[in-house]
């Protein structure tokens, strides 16, 4: 019989379809991939950029015992080095060196958990080209900083004041014999290191070795050219001045004019040089950093775009849905508040396997910026990422040998301990969850005038701790003098604000606005002109600097994002109950038509 014309072409079609979604999927995973090697490779230019300079930054010991320049120069050197892992073996080897001590070293870990956070801030800069996606991305990258910022401030004052978190760990090591293990197990490096170490290795223990003061690193280059070597110790003779130069007594034999004494001699036999294609070139460390900064920020950006566009062509209507609902939906009650724990234990977990906070966080960024994982969602995965790397350092610690497994451990232990200090702080209680807000209302900002996420970063991650450092070098009478009328300052205008949105009877009629303070004192806006003559000035012309008609008219349509939040995606909102987010009637049927 012959075939209906209806049946014929639905075979086809539904292999089309699966082809082109399995094509799609191959092709995230791919780029997915090439995103996590960019990210090794970037952390590799940076140490290659500034890793000797970070470990003359360590060497200067007297500076490290201001808890506030310590702080600082954690988050600076972090910055450098775009790996807390790293910096955390940095004050390792200080501390088993004896060139700083573990409570001094507690500011310095705080600020490596702060200087880690900028490279998520960084990936949402990516996404500054439509302003919705950029919105929520924003938001979602920066929960982690104001996490990160509001338990320094809190704990660096207590831990000043108490040691806490010192005598905690140190009761901890000491009340277990815990014996060196084998080395941590690399479970995401087996499958990048092939195209990273083809690329670049590097030798770490150089900017160990300027830290602790080896005069003979700061003249080794950082690049890797000898992969395998054999380390051969003798029993020698040798002749020393007097008995005293002997190595022991039994062990030392005079005449009438020289003493011999037998020696340990250490000799290093390079057997094969690495084969990554820096191995052999004439270049110094500072142009090879450039070079692969560069071009792994090429590969970087361009992976994350096309990430975020093959998601948003993968993740439309009844799929969205179904994922979006997934990852946002809370148990059933009363088991609701259960969610947000486990999320916090998937993101431990997913850390651990890729061995990076850095990498987790930036990679659920271009998710939360597409709408389909919600702020919510991702501060709880977050807080998990700042768990899972310190369960990684501290395998690392058990790792190392006899003579610094203690100190390894304590630091790995206390930087666990801050995270976990900062979940119980800033977590179970909705109301404490403060980063959420204050994520949501930059994230507003950053919509709106989007050159202020630049001027976030440099402030926050650069100017500010800057200031911080040169005040507490100038001595505490100047940084007392010139601090606390500032945070006195911040902490009114904080109060005053709360008190217009809540309670502006309380206040005198004169602050129930700001609008008695020049324009410019309380809104962006004269600022924001500013830019935009500056802007156009240096033909800056591009989509992040400037808002064409057509998306003017998008968002006046939208009703400049009043009735959608930061994380809902109006394109993965079709057939989404809207009754149960809004008691709202018209709110409801202005966000159906939407």
């Amino acid at each position: 019989p012959p075939v209906s014309p209806h049946l014929s072409p639905s075979l086809p079609t539904s292999l089309f379809l699966v082809v082109t979604s399995a094509g799609k999927g191959l092709l995230l995973l791919g780029f997915l991939y090439m995103f996590i090697c960019s990210l090794d490779i970037l952390s590799s230019a940076f140490q290659l950029v500034g890793g000797k300079a970070a470990g003359d930054i360590f060497t200067e010991g007297s500076v490290l015992s201001n808890p506030l320049a310590g702080l600082v120069i954690g988050v600076l050197v972090t910055l450098l080095v775009q790996s807390s892992s790293t910096s955390s073996s940095i004050v390792v080897s200080m501390v088993s060196s004896g060139l700083l001590q573990v409570q001094m070293a507690v500011p310095v870990i705080m600020g490596t958990n702060i200087g880690t956070s900028v490279t998520n801030t960084l990936v949402a800069m990516t996404q500054a080209g439509d302003r919705n996606k950029f919105r929520r991305a924003f938001a979602g990258a920066t929960v982690h900083d104001f996490f990160n910022w509001l338990s320094v401030l809190v704990f660096l004052p207590l831990e000043v004041a108490s040691g806490y978190m010192y005598k905690l760990t140190k009761l901890l090591v000491d009340s277990f014999n815990i014996q060196g293990g084998e080395k941590t197990p690399e479970l995401l490096h087996v499958i990048t290191d092939p195209l990273t170490k083809a690329i670049i290795e590097l030798d770490k223990s150089v900017i160990s070795g300027i830290a602790t003061g080896d005069p003979a690193a700061r003249n080794k280059s950082l690049i890797l050219k000898w992969c395998k070597t054999f380390t051969n110790v003798t029993l020698r003779n040798e002749t020393v001045p007097g008995p005293e130069n002997c190595t022991s007594p039994a062990l030392c034999w005079c005449s009438q004019d020289l003493c011999y004494t037998l020696h340990n001699i250490s000799e290093t036999y390079n057997i094969q040089t690495c084969n990554h294609i820096f191995v052999n070139v004439d270049l110094s460390d500072l142009a090879i950093g450039l070079i692969l900064l560069a071009l792994s920020l090429l590969v970087l950006c361009s992976c994350l775009i096309l990430i975020v566009k093959l998601l948003n062509s993968m993740l439309k209507g009844q799929v969205a849905m179904v994922i979006k609902k997934v990852l946002n939906t809370d148990f059933p009650f009363p088991f609701g508040w259960v969610t947000g724990y486990i999320a916090i234990l998937v993101g431990a977990g997913m850390t651990f396997i890729v061995q990076s906070s850095s990498v987790f966080t930036s990679a659920i960024t271009p998710l939360v910026g597409i709408g389909v994982i919600s702020i919510e969602r991702a501060y709880p995965l977050s807080l998990g990422a700042n768990i899972g790397t310190t369960t990684t350092a501290i395998l690392a610690a058990m790792a190392a040998p006899g003579d610094t497994l203690a100190n390894a451990l304590q630091i790995a232990l206390i930087h666990f301990v801050f995270n976990v200090s900062g979940i119980i702080l800033w977590y179970p209680i909705p109301f404490t969850r403060i980063p959420i807000r204050l994520a949501k209302a930059l994230g507003d900002i950053t919509a709106e005038y989007r050159w202020f996420a630049g001027v976030y970063i440099i402030s926050c991650f650069f100017l500010l701790p800057l200031f911080v450092f040169g005040l507490s070098m100038a001595g505490w009478k100047v940084l007392v003098g010139v601090g606390v009328p500032i945070v006195a300052l911040l902490i009114i205008v904080i109060v005053v604000n709360v008190l217009q949105a809540r309670l502006p009877r309380c206040l005198p009629a004169v602050l129930h606005s700001w609008d008695f303070l020049p324009l410019w004192a309380h809104s962006l806006e004269p600022w924001d002109r500013v830019v935009a003559v500056v802007a156009a000035k240096c033909c800056c012309c591009c989509k992040c600097c400037q808002t064409g008609p057509e998306e003017e008219e998008e968002e006046e349509k939208g009703g400049g994002g009043h009735f959608l939040e930061m994380y809902d995606n109006p394109a993965m909102m079709n057939g989404v109950d809207w009754g149960e987010k809004r008691e709202d009637k018209e709110d409801v049927l202005k966000a159906t038509q939407l």
